[in-house]
């Protein structure tokens, strides 16, 4: 059934049917437009257009779809959405009732509100999905506490760092995507019923009694804008893209330090698979599609983007395009969050190999340049200094605490015995004792407050 036709004397070519039908992809939107339906026949009911025994059978015909729709029996045809499919056994089953609660309500303000109670419960299960895998990194940094490893830049050994620090910077990238969700979830939270076409409607509906009974807790300001904004669409995808970069970048890392060559991680079996030719291999697929996968959830949203910029206002069908990028980002941003937090929880660290890498590569040059700072010498020269020396070890493939302190006051006089104290990985690290560093105590402190932040998660 077309929600339209009576204008036409033509019928509508199959193919034109087939190109403009949603119906494939838009199902999942049925169990919000039945509530909206419900909303929608009380609000008629309200201003006299639909009896209480019409609005009573809407309701129990609605209910009963419902269920239908759940156990896979509800009879589809070939219908051009699930607004029509839903409206057409409506009025097959209720003649005129049915056809009656078409008054006061267009697909233009109908779908928008569907689609934003779909988001706001998507949103929600998504925002789960990061705080269950928050809680796998978690749970790693406290159970390593203490194990240093070096920490990079340009993917060359700069500092040592605390593990469990490292662990905890994704904490806080996940921790921003959890709370940009919920702005992002607290924006939509408006209801474009009563909107009509465009202009409004000339039917005297309750709006806030629609906006209520549909499950929003406002509505909208205007009327246009409600039918036409998909800025809610954007918001969430964008959330869901900064996310899967997030995740991106972990199963980077993740799949880097599972190579042999550096050895700081060990995969669960559960979570790698192997190769049809070489019988040894056990391979990081499940980061490698996390990392993959982040371009697609990506592309979505520049497809929406591109698609929303040029639109003049009210309601384009243009905006049909809004759906398939945004449903399948969904999906997968779901179960990639599900299989890394399990890859995550139930990988092994290296303390190992990990602290044997944090000495190398000179991580506590800086170390030694701040050592001389503390001696009352600028830190240009200091840094000159601690690059003299390194280039001394470079050429005798030493340490710099393999150093002599002949050879080290031959650089600077300010250097004492001291220095010593100052050069070893767990003296580096301890000594990053500010809100924020890799010190022990303030990690110590850091995961305290993560944990105390995931336990008052209520989203």
């Amino acid at each position: 059934m077309k929600l339209w036709g009576g204008r036409f004397a033509k019928e509508t070519e199959e193919a034109v049917h087939a190109y403009g039908s949603s119906l494939s992809f838009d199902r999942r939107l049925a169990p919000y437009d039945i509530r909206v339906s419900r909303a929608h026949a009380l609000a008629l009911e309200d201003c006299g257009i639909l009896s209480g025994d019409e609005r009573a059978k809407i309701a129990v015909a609605l209910g009963e779809m419902e269920e239908e729709l759940e156990r896979g029996t509800f009879p589809f045809g070939n219908d051009e959405d699930i607004h029509s499919a839903i409206e057409r056994v409506l009025v097959e089953r209720l003649g005129d009732a049915g056809a009656k609660l078409r008054a006061g309500r267009s697909r233009n303000d109908q779908v928008v509100a569907d689609l934003r109670l779909y988001l706001m419960d998507a949103t929600v299960r998504l925002m789960k999905g990061l705080v269950a895998l928050m809680e796998a990194l978690l749970e790693q940094a406290e159970g390593n506490m203490g194990v240093i490893m070096p920490g990079f830049t340009h993917l060359q050994p700069a500092q040592p760092v605390l593990l469990s620090h490292h662990l905890l910077a994704y904490f806080e990238m996940f921790k921003r995507d959890v709370e940009r969700l919920r702005e992002a979830r607290k924006r939509m939270d408006r209801c474009p019923l009563g909107s009509g076409a465009l202009a409004g409607v000339t039917l005297p509906l309750d709006r806030d009694m629609l906006a209520r009974e549909s499950g929003f807790s406002q509505v909208t300001a205007n009327s246009m804008d409600a039918v036409s904004d998909r800025d809610f669409v954007a918001d969430v995808l964008f959330g869901y893209s900064l996310a899967a970069v997030h995740l991106s970048r972990l199963a980077e890392e993740m799949i880097i330090w599972a190579n042999p060559a550096f050895g700081y991680l060990e995969m669960d079996e559960a979570y790698t698979t192997g190769s049809s030719i070489m019988p040894q291999k056990a391979n990081p697929d499940v980061a490698e599609l996390a990392r993959g996968k982040s371009g697609r959830i990506t592309g979505h949203l520049v497809s929406l983007l591109t698609m929303l910029k040029g639109l003049p206002l009210a309601y384009n069908r243009d905006l049909q395009e809004d759906k398939e990028g945004l449903f399948d980002g969904i999906d997968q941003l779901d179960i990639t969050l599900e299989v890394m937090a399990g890859a995550l929880a139930t990988a092994g660290f290296d303390a190992g190999s990990m602290r044997k890498a944090a000495g190398e590569g000179f991580t506590n040059a800086t170390d030694l340049a701040d050592y001389l700072v503390s001696k009352g010498v600028p830190f240009l020269r200091a840094h000159e200094t601690a690059g003299k020396l390194v280039r001394l070890c470079l050429e005798g493939e030493r340490r710099l605490e393999e150093l002599t302190l002949k050879e080290l006051r031959a650089a600077d006089k300010s250097i004492d015995e001291d220095i010593y104290d100052h050069l070893g990985v767990e003296e580096c690290v301890k000594a990053r004792d500010l809100h924020g560093g890799t010190a022990p105590a303030r990690v110590e402190e850091a995961l305290w407050e993560a944990r105390r932040w995931l336990e008052t998660q209520r989203v």
